[in-house]
């Protein structure tokens, strides 16, 4: 088989003059903390980018497919972020909430703009796990409950209520955690009890929600958290009818449902700006972050303004949350979005992807489950297709063939053996077919 060429470039990357990868390495090894790791066997080094593209600094370009772990959403330094940027760092850096400035305001009306039903009162955070955390603190505080429902199989953020949410050991520490967290069955069609064939999957499944509250609470709980499709754990794509089902229980036991939009937010799915809205529900509180400032340190969570008053009862602040120069990157985000229809270009390049990517599953037996939605998939590497055991040094190896054909991927599932593609919006269609290309030649050479 030819090996595939990556589609052409009229960006021409700077000559790279610092240090080189090794001393780079050597460095982080010295100062930085051993808790963050590298992908590949010879760690890769990253020094420009543009559009769906990244350099190394011997100028090697890749297809981005990974899209800086779901972040990049509508393009390496794309030009309107970066203009919006360095504008109001020539301005004013920083600010804290304290004082007004426009560009907290304006965003915020823009966000609220995009959001269905009355969730139209915004607070910005820093990352996506802050967001979580005061999603959770937000329901405990308007319900007067403390037991949350989580599923198995999420991530939700690296802090400690994150983590207590989280349902994967991977992210877990053998420290005290999880109090009030309660987890119920993941509603995974691939490996769960009832399958994409079975019309009735989405209630059974929730059906394990209202049973959890029943048994393992006082039948009152604060609220219940779920990604709009688990990144993380392997981009599970719930049965149709699932939230809307979980959600009425979780509602009738006096919770707030709250939709954790960090991966699926922005237009990523295609169908929809937001991933909950593929399964026909308004939660009482979302949380985003990740795709939401392109790369910029940005997150936020959204609601209603009777559950947002709950926080003036005490003083709650954040001191980087709102600031001026990561709002203007935020609303260059939405508006480079809704200009250059990103999300109906992840819906169109998205669907053309999933279907090369079948194409693949039915000529190599590795290839268990093609699942995702636009540009947020998952291609599951199995052993066997019966026992579906998971085929994790397969997958690392896949990977590493990738990177020398162009492309970047991710890995995910509890197993890590779960091929992660998630390129930011931009992509073309040349692009698709280089990716499912290069696989193609990844799966043959690993």
């Amino acid at each position: 088989m030819s090996v595939p060429t990556l589609p052409p470039s009229s960006h021409q990357p700077r000559p790279y003059t610092g240090p080189s990868a090794s001393e780079v390495l050597r460095l982080r090894e010295e100062y930085v903390s051993p808790s963050i790791f590298t992908y590949y066997r010879e760690p890769l080094m990253l020094v420009e980018g543009c559009g769906q593209y990244v350099w190394d600094e011997k100028g090697q370009r890749y297809l981005d497919g990974f899209g800086g772990i779901v972040t990049i959403s509508v393009g390496h330094s794309h030009p309107a972020v970066t203009e919006a940027a360095r504008c109001q760092l020539e301005q004013l850096q920083h600010t804290s909430t304290i004082y007004l400035h426009p560009n907290l305001s304006r965003y915020a009306e823009m966000l609220a703009e995009r959001m269905p039903g009355d969730l139209k009162v915004c607070y910005f955070v820093n990352s996506g796990s802050e967001a979580n955390d005061l999603a959770v603190l937000m329901a405990r505080a308007y319900t007067g409950n403390f037991d949350m429902i989580a599923l198995r199989n999420a991530y939700h953020g690296g802090n400690a209520v994150g983590l207590s949410l989280t349902g994967q050991r991977t992210w877990k520490f053998n420290v005290p955690h999880s109090f009030g967290v309660h987890h119920a069955m993941m509603p995974d069609p691939y490996h769960g009890l009832w399958g994409r064939d079975d019309p009735l999957a989405g209630c059974k499944y929730a059906a394990d929600v209202k049973e959890l509250i029943e048994r393992a609470t006082s039948g009152q709980v604060a609220g219940y958290i779920a990604e709009s499709i688990q990144g993380a754990g392997g981009v599970v794509v719930y049965p149709d009818g699932y939230l809307e089902a979980v959600y009425a229980h979780v509602r009738s036991a006096g919770g707030l449902c709250i939709a954790d939009e960090v991966q699926t937010g922005f237009g990523r799915t295609g169908t929809h700006y937001w991933g909950f809205e593929n399964q026909g529900v308004v939660p009482d509180i979302v949380t985003m972050a990740k795709g939401i400032g392109n790369g910029a340190p940005l997150a936020a969570v959204v609601t209603r303004r009777e559950i947002a008053e709950t926080l003036a009862s005490r003083i709650h602040f954040n001191t980087f949350g709102g600031n001026p120069v990561v709002c203007a990157q935020g609303m260059a985000v939405l508006e480079a979005i809704d200009r250059e229809r990103l999300r109906e270009n992840a819906q169109r390049i998205g669907g053309h992807l999933l279907r090369r990517l079948e194409d693949l599953q039915a000529r190599h037996d590795i290839i268990g489950d093609v699942r995702g939605a636009g540009l947020m998939i998952g291609v599951e590497l199995v052993t066997d297709r019966q026992s579906k055991e998971p085929a994790t040094a397969r997958c690392a190896s896949v990977l590493e063939q990738c990177r020398q054909l162009g492309l970047l991927i991710g890995k995910s599932g509890m197993y890590g053996n779960v091929l992660r593609i998630t390129p930011p919006l931009c992509v073309t269609e040349a692009d698709a077919d280089f990716l499912a290309d290069a696989l193609d030649v990844a799966l043959l050479r690993s």
